[in-house]
């Protein structure tokens, strides 16, 4: 019997604004398209509308990602990743270009993706010293490459 699929209601704020969907069966993400046509610079940070607000379950949260080809061809980057379910304003998306030239986002173009994802709350605890690890505090690139 397959699990129960949680649900996300979606409102649509604009009448142009497109439901996310996945593009395929299998995929973990969901695509999230611009409401708006602009024009991203090389270097400039811009927020896209989506024409969206949601009512995400209690207990989990969408995490926003890049979508791989607008990372990979056009230097396309996500900033701002999380949508947190008590969230009831429109999703917005906001991208900044690591290229070397502008990028036109046109109307109805995917331009990030959303995984639905758990969010149990830790409890938060101070402590006046952590436990030893094998690792301890090496951190950036103490693994090595290879």
């Amino acid at each position: 019997m397959a699990a129960k699929k949680p649900v996300i209601k979606f409102l649509r704020l604009n009448s142009d604004a497109t439901l996310p969907k996945y593009a395929h069966d299998d995929d973990a993400a969901f695509d999230i398209s611009s409401v708006i046509s602009q024009t991203i610079k090389k270097g400039e940070i811009k927020t896209f509308l989506t024409g969206l607000a949601s009512e995400i379950p209690n207990g989990w949260y969408v995490s926003i990602r890049d979508r791989s080809g607008l990372a990979v061809n056009f230097g396309l980057h996500v900033l701002a990743g999380v949508i947190d379910a008590g969230y009831r304003g429109e999703w917005k998306m906001t991208l900044v270009n690591l290229s070397k030239k502008s990028y036109k986002i046109t109307k109805g173009e995917r331009i990030a993706q959303g995984i639905l994802l758990p969010s149990p709350q830790a409890k938060i605890v101070e402590v006046n010293k952590l436990s030893d690890s094998k690792r301890g505090e090496k951190g950036f690139g103490s693994t090595g490459r290879k």
